[in-house]
């Protein structure tokens, strides 16, 4: 019996080291702050919000802590899509305004290595800014320190619940510095090539259902140029 509770002290104390390196890894990667300067630019941020049911319609497999909103959604749980997430919410300018409409899709990437620090997600924005134009945004995020900062203490706490003040860059490619890759589709946006980052505020984080009280940031980098007629275009943009 002694034998018995010696490996299965031996296990839990082997398992609790190598969980506290995962946690602890200081070789885990980060991602930038913001896009890189190359050139004269302009700047045009999205903002919108990450709880699920402030989003106009937001639905996965049904077996995660975010639940579809609203209720009767259709849920995803065909086997080639039981792993994605979609959010149609709104998109507010740097007034907090309504701007748009934002279309994510997030699926759980298969580059995942948890011993690396990278908890990732592949995912695409289709934004729509009326009588503006469109933007297609395809990016690869890590929630590494999200998971760490946020969603491991939340489950830690007596009442399952997380409260602070974290921001938070979730943008880490495809870009090799770690941005992701803007293309315009038409309007205003057509035949734009730009970098842009995600990023993340969050205020109250529950283990039972997820994010209470969470923004999401767009950060766009918009080229600058000598035309009248497209400085009167961006200037309606609202960028800065």
């Amino acid at each position: 019996m002694r034998y018995l509770i010696a490996l299965v002290a031996g296990m839990a104390a082997g398992g609790a080291l190598a969980a506290g390196c995962i946690y602890f890894n200081p070789f885990a990667a980060h991602s930038p702050d913001a896009p890189p300067a190359d050139g004269p630019r302009q700047q045009m941020t999205l903002s919108y919000s990450a709880v699920a049911d402030h989003a106009i319609v937001y639905t996965n497999a049904g077996e995660m802590r975010r639940q579809p909103y609203p209720e009767k959604v259709l849920q995803l749980w065909e086997p080639p899509i039981r792993q994605t997430e979609i959010m149609t919410t709104i998109m507010r300018d740097e007034s907090n305004a309504p701007a748009g409409i934002g279309i994510k899709f997030s699926s759980r990437s298969e580059e995942t290595r948890v011993l690396s620090g990278k908890a990732l997600i592949d995912s695409a924005w289709y934004v729509f800014l009326p009588a503006r134009g469109t933007l297609l945004i395809a990016q690869t995020e890590n929630y590494w320190d999200y998971l760490r900062e946020i969603v491991v203490p939340a489950h830690w706490d007596s009442a399952n619940a997380w409260k602070g003040d974290w921001r938070g860059t979730i943008t880490s490619g495809p870009g090799e510095s770690g941005t992701v890759r803007v293309y315009g589709g038409s309007g205003a946006f057509e035949g734009l090539e730009s970098d842009a980052l995600e990023t993340l505020s969050a205020r109250a984080y529950s283990a039972d259902i997820g994010p209470v009280a969470m923004q999401g940031l767009l950060t766009i980098k918009i080229p600058d140029t000598d035309s009248p007629a497209a400085d009167n275009e961006l200037a309606a943009l609202g960028t800065d």
